[in-house]
């Protein structure tokens, strides 16, 4: 696949794919998520351009990935998201737990699975639950979340919520192959009746162990991540992360617009909705490109200029969405940028996805918005995606039958800021 890169793309001894590796090492396969980062690749960067005692930002940290690596690494590391979901999911496998307390909590709720017969709660309140759950699976359920509103710490309710997300998927009529919302179909809806206890409690006990690999390798005083909610498209709030504070950002952004690329939100839907997070079905709105612009947009950057015209030939609407996604990354890198100090480094994992036939140069956009705010491009490496969980063709246009291809590559791109 071409590259659509003005400088060659480096090379070195050993290549960026890792196809052979363990990916969910540590606390890192505590819970599935889209198009999620390769723990290699941000613990590679992290050892390459961070320094000791440096500090680490993520911006669009989704489960954190990179923030684990960093509290791996000892760096001081923080993230953010717009996702509740992800950063419950980033917030616990970054959290230390007390395992003696945790295996008194799974314990208690391995013993109580023996009322549930007997019970007959109230369930939520949740959109189409009957289309997505069975009334067993949804009394279950309820009992389940019933149970984890009295659980005391916070983290170790934390751990439970994660597990009982995970749970919400793996036992409703969703195609846990599919990151979409995809129903089964009769069929297989009528072979599919799990024991949501039984599932629930495998979980927390396959769980429990990676956090005992965790507190091994770390010990009891670890640097914990701090996990922000906040936009970076519309600024950095200094409380979260200073200004030239920051030595190096290891992050992955999303490849587009989440409801024509990476369906983050439709992801999260189920389990967010059990959970109680407002506004779950909203998610993808609030992402970068959720807010559409006009088709007229001029970024004066040619690469860019060039393919939204072009695209806009064979579908205006596609154009649009492909504007109004650059539009706030290109604010969101001018925000990041502030947060780096002269002489840090900014590693961004990036696809150049496909439009209506026309590539966009994501990566070469991503070099540069940020030679714009004061970078210089130090290199740039292409890696392929054997274990980024990602489907191998889409339904770009929606129309049944009608597939494309899905990208196979991805381009790290590594800037350093001016000193």
């Amino acid at each position: 696949m071409e590259v659509l890169l003005k400088e060659p793309i480096a090379t070195d001894s050993q290549d960026w794919d890792y196809r052979a590796v363990n990916t969910k090492e540590y606390t890192h396969g505590i819970h599935p998520y889209p198009a999620m980062m390769i723990p290699h690749v941000a613990r590679r960067l992290i050892q390459s351009y961070g320094r000791d005692g440096g500090v680490l930002f993520d911006p669009y940290c989704g489960t954190g990935t990179t923030l684990l690596e960093g509290m791996l690494s000892g760096l001081a590391s923080s993230g953010t998201d717009l996702n509740p979901l992800a950063r419950l999911i980033a917030r616990t496998k970054t959290t230390p737990i007390d395992l003696e307390s945790l295996d008194e909590a799974i314990a208690d709720f391995v013993r109580c699975r023996s009322d549930a017969d007997a019970s007959n709660p109230d369930t939520p309140d949740i959109p189409n639950i009957d289309y997505w759950f069975s009334k067993r699976a949804q009394r279950d359920l309820t009992l389940t979340l019933d149970y984890i509103k009295r659980i005391k710490p916070e983290p170790i309710a934390d751990f439970f919520r994660v597990a009982f997300s995970l749970t919400v998927r793996k036992v409703s009529w969703t195609k846990n192959s599919e990151f979409k919302l995809v129903r089964m179909t009769p069929e297989q809806m009528d072979k599919h009746a799990p024991d949501v206890f039984m599932v629930m409690a495998e979980i927390l006990s396959e769980n429990r162990r990676a956090f005992q690999s965790l507190r091994d390798t770390l010990g009891d005083d670890p640097f914990v991540p701090k996990v922000f909610e906040f936009n970076s498209v519309f600024g950095i709030p200094e409380h979260a992360v200073a200004p030239g504070f920051v030595d190096l950002v290891v992050t992955s952004p999303p490849y587009g617009d989440s409801r024509t690329t990476v369906a983050y939100g439709q992801f999260s839907r189920l389990s967010s909705q059990w959970l109680g997070y407002k506004d779950a079905n909203r998610i993808d709105n609030a992402l970068m490109g959720g807010t559409k612009r006009g088709i007229g947009l001029v970024f004066g950057v040619e690469e860019l200029d060039d393919v939204i015209h072009d695209i806009s030939l064979a579908d205006p609407r596609r154009a649009r969405d492909v504007a109004s996604f650059f539009v706030d990354y290109r604010e969101s890198i001018r925000n990041v940028s502030t947060t780096i100090k002269p002489g840090g480094y900014a590693c961004y994992v990036v696809g150049n996805r496909t439009v209506k036939g026309y590539e966009v140069p994501t990566a070469e956009l991503t070099a540069i918005f940020l030679e714009m705010n004061g970078f210089t491009r130090v290199n740039t490496f292409q890696r392929n995606i054997p274990n980024k969980r990602m489907p191998s063709v889409n339904s770009p246009s929606n129309v049944p039958g009608k597939l494309g291809k899905t990208m196979k590559s991805e381009i790290i791109v590594i800037c350093r800021k001016s000193c």
